[in-house]
């Protein structure tokens, strides 16, 4: 197999796949929930099998085409196909409506897209006079409605192929140049409009030579793919673990991930914080249903505390406290995720320290990294080699980095986008006269290199006496509880901070019970004084370690469990601010209703 550091293109990439003779290169799972393995020849075959389909279509070099779909080996192929005849895959999240998705493939100028269940058809069918689309391939075995085309039937004389290879198809693949296009990459849109992030073969393959270089990824590891491909960490995973001949699992739905893990038993486990959020708090939820299990669970992470530096720099401690430990709770933390796990990586949001330490005292090393789509992704990582929690690790070597005067991080080099898809105004704001591409993030370096990120630029609050706060640094401590799923700073240009707080639901009513609690609905429980109080003590906790002009004066708890799907979360499960203040608007102005601030202030 070629090795990684002479991709020039995704293209390079899919033509190593598929010479590398991998008789299980993928497992998906089918109806009946067995896994089935697809080997590197067929992945090969069905790439070059809808290749040709699209030519027959007459899709032309710089072409767009949709792709709407969870996590599933033709998500694999069609992105491939696509990037193989020099066309630019558009990959679009399937939790959007019908007219979020129209606008999408409107903008790109799609007029094939490929989606993979019959209510993605139906719901981009009935709004398809809004867009260019010409043809809709769906995913799902038949019935095949009326104005789709059947995956399967476009698919019937690949795998009889075999290990017979096209010439012609693969020259057309090996003559896509790194400064072609190769996906447009929408982005969630926290702050506003999404934008079409134009990322080129060349900007990704840089970032792949680069990123993964101080793992030791090979071909014996499988990784579980579940992140959603249409944002840019989880498929820059994927393409890794393809360039190491590693195995890729598809996992369609998150509700299937602990099954799936028991199941398969990965190698390589790759999350947004979240999830490790999640993970641990259902570790403490579980614990402390039993008064022993918990006083265990307490002593066993006390041990860990010690050992952090340990854990990180890859050796097993020796203590015999530590060993105890290891074999009373943090086996069963490791079970949580398969038993086998080497590699755990954090991305795509903030990881807070407190999730990061508690990780660590459980024998867990989670190498965290940062980036943004418009940087392909990775600007700085954490890695086995090079490492310091708290940060989000040390810059690419192939990347320059620069600071502003107001603390933004700037970035240039050959992962950077060259722009965003026919917005020349938002491209002009988004560079430096040299050529910097403006995060908007703040962060520093310290004297030995590593990155820190403290918080979005346009995300700092500005009290009205002139202090700024970065929220995020603050949200994680709080969702550092168990009690705490979700926390939003809120008190711009306001003479004090509060804090809007998202219950972990099922803890919050598992506690309820324990103590006698009966209400009527989860608004009755947001509201009960003891509940109230039990907030009121982790907020009051939190604010031991903040600044005066930090802390915390007030909080309301919402009876909302805020998500993707309700519109508070972006799909990396990132907070959408300007959402949460316009549905909690009300619930803020009584916050400050007794304060006289001036809001033009």
């Amino acid at each position: 197999m070629t090795s990684i550091d002479t991709l020039r293109t995704l293209n390079d990439l899919f033509l190593c796949v598929a010479a590398a003779g991998n008789p299980r290169a993928i497992l998906w799972q089918d109806e009946f929930g067995q896994w089935q393995p697809i080997s590197s020849d067929q992945i090969y075959q069905r790439v070059r099998t809808l290749a040709r389909a699209f030519l027959d279509w007459g899709v032309q070099k710089g072409d767009r085409i949709g792709l709407v779909a969870e996590n599933r080996w033709e998500w694999a192929v069609t992105d491939f196909a696509s990037l193989a005849i020099g066309a630019v895959s558009v990959p679009v999240y399937p939790t959007l409506t019908g007219e979020q998705v129209a606008a999408m493939l409107a903008d790109a100028g799609c007029r094939i897209a490929v989606v993979s269940t019959r209510q993605q058809f139906d719901k981009l069918n009935a709004v398809r006079g809004m867009t260019p689309l010409e043809r809709i391939l769906l995913m799902d075995p038949a019935p095949t409605p009326e104005g789709a085309i059947a995956f399967s039937e476009v698919m019937a004389p690949a795998d009889a192929r075999g290990k017979e290879r096209d010439p012609m198809f693969d020259a057309l693949a090996r003559s896509v140049e790194p400064k072609d296009l190769a996906t447009l990459i929408y982005t969630s849109g926290t702050t506003g409009e999404p934008k079409g992030v134009m990322l080129t073969h060349g900007n990704i393959a840089a970032n792949l030579n680069y990123a993964s270089a101080d793992f030791s990824f090979n071909a014996t590891d499988a990784c579980i793919s579940f992140l959603p491909l249409s944002h840019i960490t989880a498929r820059v995973l994927d393409y890794v673990m393809y360039s190491y001949g590693a195995q890729l699992i598809y996992c369609t739905r998150f509700d299937q991930m602990p099954q799936t893990m028991r199941q398969v038993r990965p190698t390589v486990f790759v999350g947004v914080p979240r999830v490790y959020e999640k993970i641990r708090q259902e570790v403490e939820r579980r614990a402390g249903l039993s008064p022993v299990k918990k006083r265990m669970l307490d002593w066993a992470v006390k041990q860990g505390e010690r050992h952090q530096k340990t854990v990180y720099d890859g050796r097993l401690p020796d203590a015999m406290g530590w060993k105890l430990a290891n074999k009373l709770a943090y086996s069963k933390v490791r079970e949580a995720f398969g038993g086998r796990v080497r590699i755990f990586v954090s991305g795509g949001a903030p990881l807070g320290i407190d999730t990061a330490q508690w990780f660590a005292s459980v024998g867990i090393a989670l190498w965290e990294g940062y980036g943004l789509t418009e940087t392909s992704p990775v600007i700085a990582l954490n890695t086995p080699l090079k490492h310091r929690m708290g940060s989000v690790g040390m810059p690419l070597s192939n990347l320059e980095l620069k600071l502003a005067d107001d603390g933004e991080l700037l970035v240039r080099g050959p992962s950077v986008f060259g722009g965003y898809w026919h917005k020349p105004e938002a491209n002009a704001a988004a560079f430096d006269q040299e050529g910097y591409f403006r995060t908007g993030d703040i962060g520093h370096l310290d004297q030995d290199g590593f990155l820190y990120i403290t918080d979005r630029k346009k995300e700092l609050l500005k009290t009205s006496g002139g202090k700024m706060v970065a929220p995020q640094p603050i949200e994680n401590r709080l969702k550092a509880n168990g009690m705490v799923a979700q926390a939003a700073l809120v008190g711009d240009r306001h003479k004090f901070i509060s804090v809007l707080i998202s219950p972990n639901f099922p803890a919050l009513e598992e506690w309820a019970r324990h103590h006698g609690i009966q209400t009527a609905s989860r608004q009755d429980l947001v509201e009960n004084n003891r509940v109230i109080a039990l907030y009121g003590e982790i907020v009051r906790e939190v604010n031991l370690g903040l600044a005066n002009f930090e802390t915390l004066k007030r909080f309301r708890v919402v009876a909302e469990e805020w998500a993707q799907d309700s519109g508070e979360l972006t799909p990396s499960m990132k907070l959408k601010r300007r959402v949460i203040n316009e549905r909690y608007a009300r619930m803020i102005e009584e916050l400050y209703a007794d304060e006289a601030t001036a809001r033009g202030a």
